[in-house]
Formats: C-alpha cells, sequence, structure tokens
C-alpha cells in the first residue's frame, strides 16, 4: 500500500534495528557465512518495522504506534494486523503487513495443466493459452538512457544529481511493477483454475 509524503522513521524503529543487530551477531557467531553485519546506510533501501498496537480503521487509514494515523492510497481491509513493515521506493512509501487470511476455494477448470516459459512469450500453457510478454525494459530502454547520462553529467554529491537519480529510480520502479503485474496475473490465473501445475525445468 502506498503512503502519500514522507515519514521521519528514525526515532520509531530502534527496538526492532536493536533486535535484528542481535540477531546478526548471533548468525555471525553460528553461521559464519553470513559474515560480519553490514550497517544500513541513509538513503539506500529505507525501511523499519512496527509491531504492537496497530489498528486499521475504516477506508484508507492506519494507526501506527508512535507514528499517529496515517492515510494510503488504497483502501486497507478491516482485519487485525499482526506487524507491518514501511519502506521506501524511488521516493515514495509504501507499507505491508501480516495477517491472517483464509483463503477461498476456487472451482477448478481442469486437474492439471502444463505451462512452458518462453521469451517470445511470457508463457503457453497445454491448453493453448497465451501470455504475451509485456516487454518493459524495451519499452522504456530510451527513457533509461536519457536520465542515465542526466545522472552522469550532475556532480557526485549535488542536489541536481539526487534528483536526476529519483527520476531514473522511478522509471526502474515501472519497469518492474509492470513486470510484477504481468506475473501475478498469470501465477494467480493458474492457481485459481488448476489443481496441479507442471512447469518444464
Amino acid at each position: 500500500m502506498k503512503i502519500p509524503g514522507i515519514i521521519k522513521y528514525q526515532s520509531v524503529h530502534q527496538g526492532q534495528a536493536l533486535r535484528d543487530l542481535e540477531r546478526a551477531f548471533k548468525n555471525l557467531l553460528t553461521i559464519p557465512k553470513y559474515g560480519f553485519p553490514k550497517f544500513k546506510k541513509k538513503g539506500k533501501k529505507d525501511s523499519f518495522y512496527l509491531q504492537g498496537s496497530i489498528k486499521i480503521l475504516k477506508g484508507n487509514y492506519i494507526k501506527l504506534p508512535r507514528i499517529g494515523i496515517v492515510k494510503t492510497y488504497e483502501i486497507l481491509p478491516s482485519v487485525p494486523v499482526k506487524n507491518l513493515t514501511i519502506s521506501k521506493r524511488a521516493g515514495d512509501w509504501y507499507i505491508s503487513f501480516k495477517y491472517d487470511a483464509r483463503p477461498n476455494q476456487t472451482t477448478k477448470e481442469r486437474d492439471i495443466i502444463g505451462v512452458d516459459v518462453g521469451i517470445n512469450l511470457s508463457a503457453t500453457c497445454s491448453d493453448g493459452t497465451k501470455f504475451a510478454n509485456k516487454k518493459a525494459y524495451k519499452q522504456a530502454k530510451k527513457r533509461l538512457t536519457h536520465y542515465q547520462r542526466r545522472v552522469n553529467k550532475k556532480e557526485l554529491g549535488s542536489k541536481n544529481r539526487a534528483k536526476a537519480i529519483k527520476k531514473l529510480a522511478r522509471i526502474h520502479k515501472k519497469v518492474a511493477d509492470i513486470r510484477a503485474d504481468a506475473l501475478h496475473k498469470l501465477t494467480t490465473w493458474l492457481a485459481k483454475n488448476h489443481s496441479t501445475i507442471v512447469i518444464e525445468v
């Protein structure tokens, strides 16, 4: 769920940060391959975790501990929330939360279906159904190249460079969202309408 505006989060996530640090050091001592924990830097993968007194209010409002009432762009389901994560992507803030849900049983069109994943087509099914490849990156390649050049021309550490990086990040995010949407639609259709799905490896 997208959240309008910017959240000042430095003072609200310290407890979880300490728990994450404790777990990281335990992993270091018990599983050497994890290595020494790396501390997050401001501006890179900004996110924080909250739990406790979280309540979804009517419509698109949610009450968060120590932050207060926050408005989202989408209507929220009226469910009890266990915990949530707030993250920043391409200048926008997003909220994702965990809750118990019972899956709805759907009537299946057929027991089994085969899926062949391709390049020109995203997927071809054994019943003849074909899913087109959106080719989001190809469509956005010109804009990506243009904004990448603008980033390279800006002075390191300048505000103009930061603005150019944000614009470039928004295009990358749009490409990723188009791909994720196409994949979600494909997997949802397969899961809702078929009991067994066979994929060629």
